[in-house]
């Protein structure tokens, strides 16, 4: 009797094929193949219908004319991918995605002195600048292959990242301190370079070089995601601004890792991944013998009219000092966004020990390998009005001393950095965006010293 329920269901799905498409050669014999790799037909009822069918295809002549060959053999049809730019080709999917964008960056700074030295500041120092950057976000093309084989959903993920300003590759590779000067290129920073594989009910692994676990919701629901934020280095712009980097969070950044994520169980979702393990940015040198350690907890649900996203993620790994003490470095973010009719609110908070500010192991630990604890948070709201949206946000990033000795050796290391701003969009059309903001940025030291800037930013954004 399943049998029988099966072959009827399998002819019912034939007939479906041919009525809706009879001029498409191949495509009763690739919705057998499908049903059979499903496990929907058992390899003895695939055979009997591919006979089947084999015997009434030749009994019906022809009644188009024949398709010229391709690459694919003219079985497969090529269609629209339904977002980005791409195509449908049998059964694999080629898309392409991307954003481009560019801003007018007027930062002005206080002329260095004695009292606004800081070590670690993200306040700019050094007097007024103009430039035409790229905001956080540098440009990027997103190259994906995705196919169903065997049951499971594979893909092939390919992110690269250009800026449109010239980069000197000294200390930073393609994102380095910037070179305005003539005859440069600009850096190319290939971000993304990962495979995916899963199905339902299992969840999906990904092995490759993407963004991490840790930090991650911080940095991809802030506002100035798609704007500047805080300029950094604007005399000599590189890829990226700081946006809210360094005032509010520590940087995920994008590293090699094996991570799982479970299927959506009532709206909560799992991730958990291993990580290349990253050695100190400004401590002492480091051979690291274990990998890093990172997971996040995500719950998406919906209360009426109110949308809700909430999270926590965490990251662990032990440091081997050449020269010193042995330490784990540890962290953890918890936040969330909250959407009631035309306004979402965000907030997040992290806390850290061995980790630093601003990016992951920057001024993690004194020169002996000694820790230095972090915290942090930002506070957004952001409210949309038909093509107009007004936003604004303030968060600051806090590291302490590891000892007596750290603050005695290190006294105009940073203790707060911290910036308020304030964000108009216009959504020109479905792919640019119109944006201006305004940034008030301010380091304190611990010894008292503190540095101020402003910046205001007017540019464009586009997404395909």
């Amino acid at each position: 009797m399943t049998r029988t329920l099966r072959l009827m269901s399998a002819a019912g799905a034939l007939l479906l094929a041919a009525t809706a498409a009879p001029a498409m050669a191949g495509t009763t014999a690739d919705l057998l193949k499908r049903l059979h790799e499903k496990g929907i037909l058992t390899d003895e009822e695939y055979q009997d219908l591919l006979k089947g069918q084999a015997t009434e295809t030749a009994q019906v002549a022809p009644t188009a004319p024949p398709v010229t060959p391709d690459a694919s053999g003219g079985a497969a049809l090529v269609r629209m991918t339904d977002s980005g730019v791409g195509l449908q080709m049998g059964d694999v999917t080629l898309k392409f995605s991307g954003s481009v964008n560019g801003f007018y960056v007027h930062d002005s700074g206080e002329a260095p002195n004695a009292t606004n030295s800081v070590v670690g500041g993200v306040a700019t120092v050094g007097g007024n600048s103009s430039a035409i950057r790229n905001g956080l976000l540098p440009a990027f093309l997103k190259v994906e292959a995705m196919t169903i084989q065997g049951g499971w959903d594979v893909g092939a993920h390919f992110g690269m990242y250009p800026g449109i300003n010239s980069v000197s590759y000294v200390g930073g590779g393609a994102n380095s301190g910037g070179n305005p000067r003539a005859l440069q290129t600009a850096g190319i920073d290939f971000r993304q370079t990962y495979l995916t594989f899963g199905r339902a009910g299992f969840g999906e692994v990904k092995i490759g070089r993407d963004i991490g676990l840790f930090g991650s919701e911080a940095i991809l629901n802030d506002i100035t995601l798609l704007s500047s934020g805080t300029p950094s280095g604007n005399v000599a712009p590189s890829n990226t601004t700081l946006g809210r980097i360094g005032t509010g969070y520590i940087y995920t950044d994008f590293q090699p890792q094996i991570t799982y994520t479970t299927p959506s169980f009532s709206g909560f979702t799992a991730s958990l991944g291993i990580f290349e393990p990253l050695s100190s940015l400004t401590g002492p040198e480091e051979s690291n013998k274990q990998p890093g350690f990172q997971a996040k907890l995500v719950y998406d649900g919906k209360l009426g009219d109110v949308a809700t996203r909430v999270w926590l993620s965490g990251v662990s790994q032990k440091h081997n000092v050449i020269a010193g003490p042995d330490y784990t470095g540890w962290g953890w973010d918890a936040g969330a966004k909250v959407t009631f009719g035309p306004v979402t609110l965000v907030g997040t908070y992290y806390d850290a020990s061995g980790l630093g500010t601003t990016a992951l192991n920057l001024f993690d630990t004194d020169g002996l390998g000694n820790k230095r604890d972090s915290h942090g948070f930002y506070l957004q709201g952001l409210a949309t009005f038909g093509k107009i949206s007004v936003g604004g946000s303030y968060g600051e990033s806090n590291l302490d001393y590891a000892n007596i000795a750290d603050a005695l050796t290190n006294p105009t290391l940073v203790d707060k950095n911290a910036s308020w701003v304030g964000q108009l969009r216009y959504g020109l059309n479905s792919w640019v965006t119109l944006l201006g903001e305004y940034v008030h940025t301010t380091s304190d030291a611990h010894n008292g010293n503190k540095a101020q800037s402003d910046a205001v930013a007017a540019g464009a954004i586009l997404f395909f």
